[in-house]
């Protein structure tokens, strides 16, 4: 979860801007200015936007934080690099075919008949999905704060309007929910995160060449920084069957300050927003048929602050980890050795029954380890004792197995669900996650100002 902002994912060696006549059925027309057409939808794009055919350019990476008009099939995104959660999530909008197009499970997807305006809907990624019948296209919607602008923009093209108000839309289920099942048997040893899902033949490649057993894979959250166009319940059920362990890692909000992808300030505050990232991360796993019991990370990226963030960070990521529990998943969070790390273990005596029962700590040393010294954490106290620790040692790198490069980050991890006390029954046990009363968090410092988000700022 590197923190440097590379474009070179998103343009790759050769990426295209329009104009550009592309080959194949479903051809790109030329655009004068910022008008372009595709499959009969005709958009009048903002001055600001890009426009990448992903039809001309395979390696091309599918980021959400450039307000871009992304046109065809995902490619590879093989070295999609840079970070994995972004303060700033533009507006973007992703064309494709509809026949064919993939049955993500991370993102709601509502039809829409020929002439029909678009339904509302919110979305817990801040992504939706419009399958447009009349000019046969699948249209991903990516936002930062609000989807009414890139929405419109969509309905103009399709020359229909979206729906007043008070026809929102629910997000959609899936017609057959997929089987729950377990991705997390016990694991010792090398995993890698990327920051978009793998295609299927890199996963078998990679699981008979390289040395990693456990794969990180971003399944949602408002700060994530890259599409997922082949997450489906599908990818899961085949990484499970070849025998991978899943970390599936859910981008909250963040110790920044931005209105949508920032964490507050106010302890309470950040103790509703835990629940509100817990209830997300729970309906994208079953979306996904991750299994009840299956741990979810929470990414919280590195903050320098610790007098501001201690507080609220604790606040929040017990918050998660209660309610995790109440709807029967398991509790872990990805932070720094720096900041994150040290302010759960200053404050893990207060309530041990509500901290994450597994942390991941990045600290890029090299180490293929978990002693307490490459987790951050205080010598002799054995917090997250026994397989409860995997460690980000090595970040943002291309790596090649079996003649596939990825770009990766790289954890040793010592993790057994099967060895975690059995989850209390929702109200069986203490429910409520700690916390000083607003103003009064250990740690605190009054009136600091939140700090402004991270721009290129190393991590961890």
């Amino acid at each position: 979860m590197p923190s440097r902002t590379l474009l070179r994912c998103l343009w790759g060696a050769a990426a295209l801007l329009l104009p550009v006549a592309a080959a194949g059925p479903t051809p790109v027309a030329a655009s004068t200015g910022h008008t372009v057409e595709y499959r009969g939808l005709r958009l009048e794009l903002p001055a600001d936007w890009r426009v990448v055919d992903l039809d001309q350019d395979a390696d091309a990476c599918v980021r959400l934080d450039l307000p871009t008009l992304y046109l065809g099939r995902a490619g590879t995104q093989e070295r999609c690099s840079g970070r994995r959660a972004v303060a700033l999530r533009a507006d973007t909008l992703h064309l494709e075919p509809l026949a064919g197009s993939p049955p993500r499970a991370d993102v709601p997807t509502l039809p829409v008949g020929a002439g029909d305006p678009l339904p509302r809907a919110g979305a817990d990624s801040n992504e939706l999905r419009y399958a447009l019948h009349g000019p046969g296209v699948m249209a991903t919607l990516s936002y930062g704060t609000a989807p009414d602008t890139v929405r419109t923009l969509l309905a103009r093209a399709a020359g229909t309007d979206t729906a007043p108000p008070d026809r929102a839309a629910p997000p959609m289920l899936p017609e057959a929910p997929p089987k729950p099942r377990s991705t997390q048997q016990p694991f010792r040893g090398e995993g890698f995160d990327a920051c978009t899902a793998p295609a299927q033949r890199t996963m078998d490649t990679w699981r008979a060449a390289s040395p990693f057993g456990a794969v990180g894979v971003y399944i949602g959250g408002p700060a994530r920084a890259c599409a997922q166009s082949r997450l489906t319940a599908a990818w899961v059920r085949r990484q499970a069957e070849a025998g991978w362990h899943l970390m599936p890692i859910w981008v909250g909000p963040q110790p920044w300050s931005h209105p949508v992808t920032g964490l507050s300030t106010d302890p309470s505050r950040a103790n509703y927003q835990g629940r509100v990232a817990a209830d997300g991360a729970a309906a994208a796993a079953r979306s996904l048929g991750l299994a009840p019991g299956t741990l979810l990370y929470n990414d919280l990226e590195s903050y320098s602050d610790r007098a501001t963030w201690d507080a609220p960070v604790v606040a929040y990521l017990t918050a998660w980890t209660v309610r995790l529990h109440e709807l029967g998943y398991r509790s872990a969070a990805y932070v720094s050795s720096s900041s994150g790390a040290k302010a759960l273990s200053a404050h893990h005596h207060q309530a041990p029954y509500a901290m994450p029962e597994v942390l991941w700590v990045a600290q890029w040393n090299g180490a293929a380890s978990v002693t307490d010294t490459d987790m951050g954490l205080p010598a002799r106290r054995a917090l997250w004792a026994g397989p409860r620790r995997a460690h980000q040692f090595r970040g943002d790198h291309d790596a090649t197995y079996g003649g596939v490069t990825l770009n990766i980050d790289r954890s040793w991890l010592d993790v057994d669900p099967t060895a975690l006390p059995p989850l209390l029954a929702p109200g069986a046990g203490p429910g409520k996650a700690p916390g000083a009363a607003p103003g009064k968090a250990p740690g605190k410092a009054p009136g600091k100002a939140p700090v402004k988000a991270p721009g290129t700022a190393p991590r961890p």
